[in-house]
């Protein structure tokens, strides 16, 4: 029995959804192998699973023999169709961490001493606790023969061990939900055939225990070393990390105790597997320093879960941390500091004092609705690009999304994503924030940000080039399945689409057409669908001086200031050498927020902001004076901006 499918899952089958694959297929009698292309693994492994790959909106072929063959294909087909298995338990852990605190910007520059990978915002300073666990080397020991049977019987106890412990872990009544669901990968790893068959046999051959241990997830890691995808390539630290335990458990050793750790240190390691640091008592750690890992390892999704500032992959500077007293670290930048100055120490202390006032007064205005004094409610939005940014959005307040970034669910797959799996991600995020709307920007795309299924041409300027609304007209195959797909998320709350790149009003009148088609074409296959409101995106110079004209064709503007400023000002905002040009408080950008506003005020549509200027508050105040009625910033900036429009409120 075999039936093929195209994965829904959401970022494909990697550890926890693996975790959750392997364990539903174990739950069958019959014999099940996934197969992607030519290659075909046992679906009971998830090491082999997660090997094998698998993104979202990939083919993939389950195929099953034995009594209960039929119930396991259907079963398993049901699971990876489903965009959110094996996701219930980790949305908190997979959020990024939220922005620094704006009090953070613009701090005095201090040289670093060392810099790593920032992997978890937030500055801390404190006592450096060392955790350094002596290395296992193997023992490279060839056995007797008849020691063959007790070695395997070590080797069998000590896998059961590290299992019961981790169980333990898993029944611990203070572990976090975003946690478990990392513990539990960890346990299937240590509970895998690919490696507990591997260290037997490597044992039956006359290695020791140890030895066998080692150069089996030694070589497993390997292989997800070798893997072109950076969350998978961090799983080799946790094949690793089992591995240690396994070794630990086989030598009747345990590793430093982090529960001697003091309140408010800093955790200083070479590396530290997810499992210790699970376990650790998180809420007595400042920070996290580490020589290995980056902003996919689990050490850094558990920092981020738990608001623990952390700086990885520090590399071979790690072992100047190993004898130092006090070390402080920013986890924005990556900066570390060891055993720093008065200086240093003031300028971090001063910060993190200042930024806990302001989280703590702040947060009084999670649910705060601001309104100008003649009662008109200013909506303050989130920007976000993934649902799994959603949480943050809500928990910092957001009255709906004022930019959705399509472009991600374009780059992150290996083929362009279908219109079912685009209906089902739009309509989850209008799910999450009805009755507030939310604003999905139209594919984004250009020569600087390639994605499959869409050949670019080479330009010598591709922000001036091939992108945004220009592409998508010229590729309808590519357009018509977005357009449809909000067109029929519609129906789960308020939709609101916005074209980019727009410089005339053709692209408008010719993106109505195509809605049209669609909309025919929907009634024909008789699907549910609802019309959106359509708007446009004011970023470049040619928009602002036909505001009037656009205004009269579209239901909202919303005045991207990012790109609308480096336009106006010909200073390309990645360069570095003409930085200070990109100033949205130049008089010539300020002039054009006021044009485009003062048309949309006269035409009667709504006028937002979803670039980063609506989130400060030195220019809040301007904006609201101007006539927008909606600005959209990151999570962080949203209870300081509610803030700034009810100051300025009081003030009138």
């Amino acid at each position: 029995m075999e039936r093929s499918t195209i994965v829904r899952v959401h970022d494909g089958l990697h550890a926890r959804p693996a975790t959750r694959f392997v364990s539903l297929a174990k739950g069958f009698e019959c014999d099940i192998e996934l197969v992607k292309a030519d290659k075909s693994i046992n679906a009971k492994s998830s090491v082999k699973l997660m090997l094998l790959g698998v993104k979202e909106n990939e083919e993939v072929t389950v195929r099953a023999a034995g009594a209960d063959a039929v119930e396991a294909v259907e079963a398993l087909i049901g699971f990876l169709e489903n965009p959110h298995s094996g996701t219930a338990e980790s949305k908190a852990v997979e959020h990024p961490a939220q922005s620094m605190p704006a009090i953070l910007e613009g701090r005095p520059e201090i040289s670093a001493q060392l810099r790593g990978v920032p992997a978890s915002e937030g500055m801390a300073i404190g006592p450096a606790f060392g955790f350094f666990p002596a290395v296992i080397d193997q023992e490279n020991r060839v056995i007797a023969k008849d020691a063959i049977p007790e070695e395997l019987i070590r080797v069998k106890q000590a896998f059961a061990t590290v299992q019961d412990r981790m169980n333990a872990s898993l029944d611990a009544a203070d572990l976090a939900t975003s946690d478990r669901g990392i513990i539990a990968a960890l346990k299937d790893i240590a509970c895998d055939d690919d490696l507990v068959d591997g260290a037997r046999k490597l044992v039956e051959g006359g290695m020791d225990a140890v030895s066998a241990v080692i150069a089996t997830t030694s070589r497993i890691a390997s292989d997800f070393a070798l893997l072109d995808d950076p969350y998978l390539n961090a799983r080799a630290d946790d094949i690793n990390a089992v591995g240690r335990q396994i070794c630990l458990a086989l030598l009747g050793q345990n590793d430093v105790n982090l529960d001697a750790i003091s309140e408010g240190s800093i955790l200083i390691a070479e590396d530290i597997g997810a499992w210790d640091l699970a376990r650790a008592p998180l809420k007595r750690i400042a920070g996290i320093i580490c020589g290995r890992g980056g902003a996919t390892s689990h050490v850094a999704i558990i920092a981020r879960g738990h608001g623990i500032p952390a700086v990885l992959g520090l590399g071979a500077d790690v072992q100047r941390l190993k004898n130092i007293d006090i070390v402080a670290l920013d986890g924005h930048s990556g900066e570390v500091f060891d055993n720093p100055n008065p200086d240093i120490v003031a300028r971090f202390e001063r910060k993190i004092a200042e930024a806990a006032i302001e989280k703590q007064t702040l947060t009084a205005f999670k649910d705060f609705i601001p309104r100008r004094k003649d009662g008109t409610t200013i909506e303050i939005a989130a920007n976000i690009g993934s649902l799994e940014e959603i949480e943050v959005a809500q928990e910092a307040g957001a009255m709906g999304i004022g930019l959705f970034r399509t472009e991600l669910l374009f780059m992150r797959h290996m083929h362009l994503p279908s219109e079912d799996f685009q209906t089902e991600t739009y309509a989850a995020l209008a799910s999450a924030f009805a009755p507030y709307s939310v604003i999905v920007r139209t594919l984004d795309i250009g020569g600087d940000k390639a994605i499959s299924g869409v050949e670019f041409p080479d330009e010598d300027n591709p922000f001036l080039g091939w992108r945004g609304i220009r592409m998508c007209l010229d590729r309808p195959d590519v357009f018509k399945p977005q357009l449809r797909a909000l067109l029929r998320a519609s129906v789960k709350g308020t939709i609101k689409v916005m074209l980019p790149m727009v410089s005339s009003v053709e692209e408008v009148r010719a993106t109505r057409a195509l809605i049209d088609e669609c909309v025919s074409e929907l009634d024909a296959e008789g699907k549910d669908y609802a019309l959106f409101d359509l708007g446009v995106m004011i970023e470049t110079p040619a928009a602002v001086l036909i505001a009037p004209m656009l205004a009269r064709e579209v239901s909202f503007f919303s005045i991207g200031t990012n790109d609308l400023t480096q336009y106006i000002m010909a200073a390309d905002r990645l360069n570095p050498t003409v930085a200070k040009l990109n100033d949205v408080t130049h008089p010539a950008v300020m002039t054009a927020i006021e044009m485009t506003t003062a048309a949309g005020v006269e035409a009667g549509i709504m006028v937002g902001m979803c670039g980063e200027a609506a989130g400060r508050p030195d220019l809040i105040p301007a904006f609201i004076k101007m006539g927008l009625t909606e600005l959209s910033m990151s999570p962080s900036s949203i209870q300081r901006a509610k803030k700034c429009v009810q100051d300025l409120t009081l003030a009138e």
